[in-house]
């Protein structure tokens, strides 16, 4: 990793960046009125990026892969040169969903190029601009910037039968980061089965964040998540949610805590309940 450092960023730190020239911001909210919300309103200098057409290659059937499947990381790296980000760039990126949705997957891919120089901000778009951070709207033009050269993600994934043999391993973890009412099966608001992971543990991504929806320090963070792996190794911990993109949230927190980062299972939730049988089913009407 070139130049890697803490991943978050607090609102009052971003405005100092700002006057550095290399600083490129991204703007990463989703859902379906993503991209006019950005147009309507975003911090000054960002750049949007779409979850769905960008940040994942979706296919026909989330058999495959789940809803959010990882681009080719050739195809990632050039959209990096489009939004201007080189090797020599400062990466901050926001969503309005605390950094819980796709903020912390564009992290987590810009991680696994090789690029160190990547920060989340915290309290996302509504704490920049409580913070007086300037606001605009339209369009951000940028210079384009040569391509990564990368040939495959350089943090760890892993796949549907691995994470079956790791979730009967008592040596291995597989982490569910959603909410304990999905994960219990008593509802699911997304997937076609309600249910977990036979063998995979509840941590909510939402336990990373204090009552404010800001991430905790550090030492919290690490205490919180030394307890939950003790006596487990690090590249046996695999981490996934719904569809690969909340899992990224907790991915970074244990990066904040100092911790190594633990494998991502890009399919997820979305992956695995349409190719294997579920705890707690609920057929989703």
């Amino acid at each position: 990793m070139t130049g890697t450092i803490y991943p978050i960023i607090k609102p009052s730190e971003l405005a100092v960046l700002k006057e550095t020239g290399k600083l490129r911001l991204i703007d990463a909210r989703s859902g379906k009125d993503a991209r006019n919300n950005y147009l309507g309103a975003h911090l000054k200098g960002a750049l949007f990026v779409d979850l769905e057409k960008e940040l994942a290659d979706i296919k026909s059937d989330s058999a495959q892969g789940g809803r959010h499947p990882l681009p080719d990381p050739r195809q990632f790296a050039r959209l990096l040169g489009a939004l201007g980000i080189d090797k020599t760039s400062h990466v901050i990126v926001y969503d309005d969903k605390n950094g819980a949705n796709a903020a912390a997957r564009f992290w987590w891919m810009v991680r696994a190029i090789g690029h160190g120089n990547v920060q989340i901000l915290d309290g996302g778009y509504e704490a920049a601009k409580e913070a007086g951070f300037p606001i605009t709207s339209g369009e951000e033009k940028v210079e384009l910037k040569e391509t990564y050269e990368v040939n495959d993600w350089l943090l760890p994934t892993t796949t549907m039968e691995e994470v079956a043999t790791a979730a009967s391993d008592e040596g291995s973890v597989v982490v569910d980061v959603r909410e304990q009412m999905r994960y219990d099966g008593v509802y699911e608001p997304i997937d076609l089965i309600a249910g977990h992971i036979p063998g995979a543990i509840n941590i909510p991504y939402t336990g990373n964040l204090d009552e404010k929806g800001r991430f905790l320090s550090s030492g919290e963070l690490k205490k919180k998540y030394d307890e939950s792996f003790s006596n487990i190794d690090s590249e046996k911990i695999i981490v996934h949610c719904g569809s690969g993109v909340t899992a990224c949230h907790t991915i970074l927190a244990m990066d904040a805590a100092g911790l190594p980062i633990p494998t991502l299972y890009t399919g997820s939730w979305s992956e695995w309940s349409r190719n294997n049988k579920p705890i707690a089913t609920t057929t989703v009407n």
